[in-house]
């Protein structure tokens, strides 16, 4: 059993601040909240605020664009292979969900994040560009999600990947992704090794004391969360299932090994730190840990927080132990 690492109180990193004060003088300036946006225009801002904030990407062995068959039609994918790997070497792999809120986010924006991870990891990493709200509804993110990992277990369209060593991975959304996914696996297979969950969204309810407290001011708003919600979900009664809330699943016993990662100015940190919880009470080797000074959304940053970067190499670490 994987210990927790030890939180502790401290301020917001003097870098995460100065992300959080650049926001608000642009809001001041008359850049709208995303919240008040239809989902192309704040799609669109969401790329446009990404230069400023994210690092040079670094080089890879190999960057692919595909296309995997899924429910809905062909789901877009970004395979990579780490820098100094060999072209037929078979590799363990991480399927990667980017965050967004369900309605934002693609291969690009988390492209800098998976070359990170591969690189760091020496593991394949699969990006999916998921179907998102509100023009596809949940679960149809959920089904592309596993869509996914079923295509990778059954031989991968004969690329180099060891379907014996997979893992998923992913950010806030696409931390609850990964989540179900290794819920669904469960059940149906294909058998997960590792479970990487960054800052995830694991409970639709929003009833936690960080809520309260991280709502406003701290990027990921109550009022945006709302409108996520209300663009992914069918209606009020998706909350409760837990294929949109793992968190609210009955039963967490033989769900693969995971890594939690936190921030401790984010809304979601005690959802995701509750999910932690419940999978080590359930027997299953969990390991926690807060970036305590941070805020949502962090690892994307590499650019100007540098704790993205120690992020990202400590959630390959943890990916690359269990895959050995």
């Amino acid at each position: 059993m994987r210990k927790f690492l030890k939180e502790r109180a401290m301020p917001i990193d003097p870098q995460a601040r100065a992300v959080l004060e650049a926001i608000a003088r642009a809001e001041a300036e008359g850049r709208p909240r995303t919240e008040t946006l239809e989902p192309d225009a704040a799609r669109d801002l969401y790329l446009e605020t990404r230069a400023a904030v994210t690092p040079e990407a670094p080089d890879v062995a190999h960057c692919e664009d595909a296309q995997v068959p899924g429910p809905g039609g062909e789901i877009p994918v970004r395979y990579y292979r780490p820098a100094g790997s060999m072209a037929g070497q078979n590799l363990p792999v991480l399927v990667y969900y980017h965050g967004g809120g369900w309605v934002f986010g693609d291969l690009d924006s988390h492209d800098v994040v998976c070359r990170g991870l591969a690189n760091a990891g020496r593991f394949a990493v699969c990006s999916v560009d998921y179907r998102m709200g509100p023009e596809d509804k949940f679960p149809a993110a959920v089904e592309d999600a596993k869509a996914v990992v079923d295509w990778l277990a059954a031989g991968a369209g004969g690329r180099a990947v060891d379907a014996s060593r997979l893992a998923v991975g992913g950010d806030s959304a696409g931390g609850n992704l990964a989540a179900v996914v290794a819920l669904l696996a469960r059940e149906k297979g294909p058998a997960i090794a590792y479970q990487a969950l960054i800052y995830p969204a694991t409970s639709m309810l929003r009833d936690t004391p960080s809520h309260a407290e991280f709502g406003e001011d701290h990027l990921l708003t109550s009022a945006m969360q709302i409108w996520c919600q209300n663009h992914y979900l069918r209606g009020p009664e998706d909350k409760t299932d837990w294929r949109a809330s793992p968190l609210l699943a009955e039963d967490l016993t033989g769900l693969a090994p995971a890594y939690v990662l936190t921030a401790g100015f984010d809304p979601l940190r005690d959802e995701a730190k509750a999910y932690a919880e419940r999978l080590r009470a359930a027997g299953v080797s969990t390991t926690y840990r807060c970036f305590e000074g941070q805020i949502h959304g962090f690892i994307t940053m590499g650019k100007v927080i540098d704790a993205a970067n120690e992020a990202i190499a400590e959630t390959a670490g943890q990916v690359a132990a269990a895959l050995v």
